[in-house]
């Protein structure tokens, strides 16, 4: 089945553990997970048993550094996760599914632009867009419309824009490069999952059975609980790898592959999965970076905002990891790409 129909792939809700499952019960018993809870938990006590044993070990200046990056990571991430649960509950349990039906057009190929430039509207970056392009999904929005919104909302809102324009005050240009690379990447990726792409490659999370008599505003409360403690777990282990490998590059060794153009843009592309910076706060990074080229900058705003670690393991937990492991390679390819061929015409 393509991924423009609406059947959608759930996961059993049991106790607060996830089991991956298919509604229509068809495919390999489904596999116990874990909680998300017990990440956050796990991160807790090692660093609770690290200060008893080794205290010494924590006032490292390696150690300083990679919980300074963690910690920055998930405090800038951490308003827009809650603005995009909130925004996801509300779709969930406030909006009439007819709403959807009349606001997109019923072809995929058309729906796909609408929703890409209604991430124009979302003030927030990739955490807030992934619940909601989930949320979009569940209320029988088609996937190749919600995954464009997805990967434009955090890319082309005028939060990000103007603070594109501030962190390159002499590059005005910047500003249309990246908006355009940016959507093209959503629209591009919308496209190609309506002709590619599978329902069964979604194992979107249920949420839990209203309680019967349970009013609107409880079913929103009880929605986003749930939404924020499930996706907040995979933010911690997303803010993790983003600190882990952030301490480990060292940047000596990045101006030494400025020098080669095309070496450049693949490395700040891999960089701004690696970073998981903020797509609020990526344009300054990228503006401190002056020994690379506009271009390779560009990649790096247009890769970050589309895949990064945190990107990732936010997907993972919304939509499976089958989804995670197929959307985010192609989607890295083509944002290297347009980012390359928008730098060369305008920059």
């Amino acid at each position: 089945m393509r991924g423009g129909e609406s059947v959608i792939a759930e996961v059993r809700v049991d106790d607060g553990r996830v089991d991956e499952g298919r509604v229509d019960g068809a495919g390999p018993p489904a596999r116990a997970g874990v909680r998300s809870t017990d990440l956050l938990g796990g991160l807790v006590a090692v660093l609770v048993l690290l200060h008893f044993l080794a205290p010494a070990s924590l006032q490292q200046p390696v150690v300083l550094a990679w919980s300074t990056v963690f910690v920055a990571v998930c405090l800038q991430a951490l308003p827009f996760l809650v603005l995009g649960v909130a925004l996801s509950a509300a779709i969930s349990t406030l909006v009439p599914p007819s709403f959807f039906a009349r606001a997109l057009p019923r072809r995929p190929a058309l729906a796909v632009p609408v929703a890409g430039m209604a991430g124009v509207v979302l003030p927030g970056c990739e955490c807030a867009s992934v619940p909601v392009a989930g949320s979009l999904v569940r209320r029988g929005v088609t996937p190749a419309a919600a995954l464009a919104f997805l990967l434009a909302a955090p890319a082309i809102n005028p939060v990000v824009l103007v603070a594109t324009a501030v962190a390159f005050p002499e590059q005005p240009e910047m500003v249309a490069a990246r908006f355009l690379a940016s959507l093209g990447v959503a629209l591009v990726m919308g496209w190609l999952w309506t002709l590619l792409g599978r329902s069964e490659w979604l194992q979107l999370a249920r949420l839990p059975s209203a309680a019967p008599g349970l009013t609107r505003f409880a079913g929103f409360r009880a929605a986003m609980a749930h939404d924020l403690v499930h996706a907040g777990g995979f933010l911690v282990v997303g803010g993790a790898a983003a600190a882990t490998l952030g301490v480990l590059v060292p940047r000596s060794w990045l101006e030494q592959v400025a020098a080669s153009p095309v070496l450049a843009v693949l490395v700040l592309a891999v960089l701004a999965v690696l970073l998981a910076i903020c797509s609020e706060a990526d344009a300054f990074v990228a503006a401190s970076l002056t020994s690379f080229s506009l271009t390779a900058r560009l990649a790096f705003l247009v890769v970050g905002p589309a895949v990064d670690v945190k990107l990732i393991a936010l997907q993972v937990g919304t939509f499976g990891r089958g989804f995670a492991l197929r959307f985010a390679p192609v989607t890295f390819v083509v944002a290297v790409l347009l980012a390359s061929a928008v730098g060369a015409v305008l920059l």
